[in-house]
């Protein structure tokens, strides 16, 4: 297994934001759509009218938007440590014609330890491996969790080779802009492995979420929060 190689934790160059904001990522964004779909009718639940969900990491607004066309009676709240990212979402917003009400955008770091409206669903889709320290991500989810929370997280994961890295970006990315194959190859560095993921997830105490391997290169966090979990009044003896 190769080392991880960390990656910086914010993604606000100029030339990084315009290339991801022009790249068409719109088979895998719809897919964590479809994703959270099938998880809901799968535990026989649904978000009710004003539902809050939550993007965490969220960039330009891609799987944002989506949930709040997806779901237009919840409220949606991205969130991205790049202002950057959060300027081109809000452009993105206006010029869709959703209004702040329904879809909005602010700039946080992780970790975030207090929530003024716990969210219904947790999102992120390749922001774990960003983070120098994954409890920046795990640690922040019970404090941001309403009583019955599902949370989905999608991220590469790391291969085993060098040479499994070249197939990968060669597969995926080889009519790429140059700054997406740089960064794709630096993401396959910094991501984890499936079993690093489970012991992260057992050390933040959120053991009962689930860890897969997904298609040839991603990874998938998925389940339930609970108010136990999180420590709410309801569920003291």
């Amino acid at each position: 297994m190769i080392l991880r190689i960390p990656e910086p934790e914010v993604m606000n160059d100029p030339l990084q934001v315009d290339a991801y904001a022009a790249a068409d990522f719109s088979g895998t964004d719809q897919a964590m759509v479809e994703r959270i779909s099938m998880l809901l009718q799968t535990s026989g639940a649904s978000f009710a009218a004003q539902a809050r969900l939550l993007d965490l990491g969220c960039g330009p607004g891609n799987i944002t938007a989506r949930l709040a066309k997806r779901w237009p009676s919840c409220s949606v709240l991205g969130l991205d440590a790049a202002d950057r990212m959060i300027a081109v979402a809000n452009n993105r917003r206006r010029a869709a014609g959703l209004s702040q009400e329904r879809l909005r955008y602010g700039q946080a770091l992780l970790p975030i330890h207090r929530a003024d409206q716990p969210a219904d669903l947790i999102v992120s889709n390749s922001l774990l491996h960003h983070l120098h320290d994954p409890q920046q991500l795990w640690s922040s989810l019970i404090p941001l969790a309403s009583p019955r929370c599902l949370v989905v997280h999608r991220d590469l994961r790391r291969p085993d080779s060098a040479a499994s890295i070249d197939r990968l970006c060669q597969s995926h990315v080889a009519d790429a802009p140059s700054v997406l194959q740089r960064d794709y190859r630096a993401s396959l560095h910094a991501s984890f492995t499936v079993e690093e993921v489970k012991s992260q997830l057992q050390h933040a105490g959120l053991g009962n979420l689930q860890v897969t391997a997904v298609e040839d290169r991603y990874l998938e966090v998925s389940g339930w929060i609970t108010g136990c979990q999180a420590g709410f009044d309801q569920c003291k003896p």
